[in-house]
C-alpha cells in the first residue's frame, strides 16, 4: 500500500515531490478501466490525426497558392479557359507589349496510352528562343534542342515516364479525341526527353510536343490556341502588363482574360469557399465533441473511484494533491493519445503528398496540435478533480 506523507510548510507538496510520488498512482488510475480508457485514447487519436490532416492540408493550398508564380500569365479567352480558341494572330501584338519577357501558344489535349484509364494530358508548344520561361518546367539543354529538331518529337515529364516505362528514343501510339486531317485519332511521338514541373497544380502524366507538326496535322481549329503563356520581365508588372494585354482584343470578337498563376491557384481556392473558416469549424466541432465526450468519461470515472479517492485522503492526501491526481491522468492519456494521433497524421501526408503536391505537417501544427490536447484534459478534467478535491472522507467512505 502506498502511504502519501504530508510535507512540510504546512503540508504543501512540491510538484517535483508529488511527480515521483504519483506516478504509479496516476498509471494504475489510467488502466483501472482498460475497455473506458482504450476508447479515450481512440477518440482522442483519432480527433488529432483529422486535425493535422487538414493542417497539412491547408498547409498544402497554401503552399500551391505561394508556389504559383507571379510573374506567369495566361492569355486566354474571356469565354473560357481552355474551350474557347484564340487566333494565333495575337502572338505579335502581345510580345510587343512592354514589360512582355516571352509569350508562347499553348494548345491542350487529351489522349490515352493503351487504355482508356491510362489518360495523358497532351501540351503542344512552339519551341521558340528561351521559350521555357513562359512555364515552370525544367528540362536539360541537351533534351530541348532535341525537341526543336524533331517535329515529332516529345518531351514527357518524369513521372509520366515513370508510370509507363517511357525512354528516350521509344516511340508512343497515343489515341485522342482531337483527330487528324485523314479522319485518325491515331497519334504517335517519338520520346526524345524528360522534364520536371515545378508547378504544384500541375500535371502529372503529360508530353509536350511540337504545336507546328500538330497545328499542320489536325482537322479542325487550324490556327488557334487555348491560350497563350506570357512571362513578363517583373512580376510587379503583371497587373498593367495583363490589362495592356487584354485592351489589345477590347471588343473584338475573341476577348481576352489575362491572370497570373498566382491568381488563378487563389480563385480555385476561393471556389471552395473559405477555406481556413471551413478547417476551423471542422476542427472547432471535433475538438468541442471530443472534450464533451472525454469530461462525460472523467465524471463516471470519478463517481466510481469515490471511495478510493476518499481513502486516499485518509492516508494523507490532500485536497490539492487530489486535484493535481485527477489532472495529471487526464493530461497524460489526452496528450499520449494526441502525439499518436499527429504521428498517425504525420506519417500519413507523405503518402498522400504523391497524389496531391505540397502536403506537409509543419512543426508548428504539431505544437498547437498538443497545446489543445493539454487545454482538452484540463478543461474536460477540471470540474471532475474540484469534484474530487472536495470530497468529505466520511460521506464518501459511506458509499461502499
Amino acid at each position: 500500500m502506498l502511504v502519501c506523507r504530508s510535507t512540510e510548510a504546512g503540508g504543501r507538496e512540491s510538484v517535483g515531490g508529488l511527480r515521483m510520488r504519483f506516478l504509479p498512482l496516476i498509471w494504475s488510475g489510467i488502466w483501472r478501466k482498460p475497455g473506458r480508457t482504450v476508447l479515450i485514447f481512440l477518440q482522442v487519436s483519432v480527433a488529432f490525426a483529422l486535425f493535422g490532416v487538414l493542417q497539412g492540408l491547408k498547409t498544402g493550398v497554401q503552399h500551391a497558392v505561394d508556389a504559383a508564380r507571379a510573374d506567369l500569365l495566361l492569355v486566354h479567352s474571356r469565354l473560357s479557359l481552355i474551350m474557347e480558341g484564340l487566333p494565333m494572330g495575337l502572338l505579335e501584338p502581345i510580345r510587343s507589349v512592354a514589360g512582355v519577357r516571352v509569350a508562347i501558344p499553348v494548345e491542350l489535349f487529351g489522349g490515352y496510352y493503351q487504355k482508356p484509364e491510362q489518360g495523358v494530358g497532351i501540351v503542344a508548344v512552339t519551341p521558340d528562343k528561351d521559350w521555357t520561361a513562359a512555364f515552370t518546367f525544367t528540362i536539360a539543354p541537351g533534351y530541348l534542342a532535341a525537341f526543336a529538331r524533331s517535329r515529332t518529337g516529345a518531351l514527357v515529364r518524369d513521372l509520366a515516364a515513370e508510370k509507363y516505362g517511357w525512354k528516350i528514343g521509344d516511340h508512343i501510339p497515343l489515341k485522342s479525341n482531337t483527330l487528324q486531317k485523314n479522319g485518325s485519332n491515331d497519334w504517335a511521338f517519338d520520346v526524345v526527353g524528360t522534364f520536371a514541373d515545378s508547378d504544384v497544380g500541375g500535371g502529372r502524366y503529360i508530353i509536350l510536343i511540337n504545336l507546328p507538326y500538330y497545328d499542320e496535322a489536325r482537322a479542325t481549329g487550324k490556327g488557334t490556341v487555348n491560350h497563350f503563356n506570357v512571362a513578363v520581365t517583373d512580376p510587379k508588372l503583371a497587373v498593367p502588363v495583363a490589362d495592356a494585354i487584354d485592351r489589345l482584343s477590347a471588343n473584338s470578337s475573341h476577348e481576352t482574360k489575362t491572370e497570373s498563376l498566382r491568381e488563378l491557384a487563389q480563385l480555385n481556392v476561393q471556389q471552395i469557399g473559405d477555406f481556413d473558416f471551413l478547417i476551423h469549424a471542422i476542427v472547432g466541432a471535433v475538438l468541442a465533441a471530443l472534450l464533451f465526450a472525454t469530461a462525460t468519461m472523467m465524471m463516471q470515472s470519478i463517481r466510481e473511484r469515490t471511495p478510493e479517492l476518499a481513502v486516499l485522503k485518509t492516508l494523507g492526501f490532500s485536497d490539492r494533491a487530489v486535484f493535481l491526481l485527477v489532472l495529471a491522468e487526464a493530461l497524460t492519456l489526452c496528450v499520449a493519445a494526441a502525439a499518436f494521433g499527429l504521428a498517425l497524421a504525420t506519417l500519413t501526408l507523405p503518402l498522400a503528398a504523391r497524389f496531391v503536391l505540397g502536403l506537409s505537417m509543419p512543426a508548428i501544427t504539431v505544437a498547437i496540435g498538443l497545446g489543445c490536447a493539454v487545454l482538452v484534459a484540463l478543461v474536460s478534467a477540471a470540474v471532475p478533480a474540484a469534484l474530487a478535491a472536495r470530497l468529505r472522507i466520511v460521506s464518501a467512505l459511506a458509499q461502499r
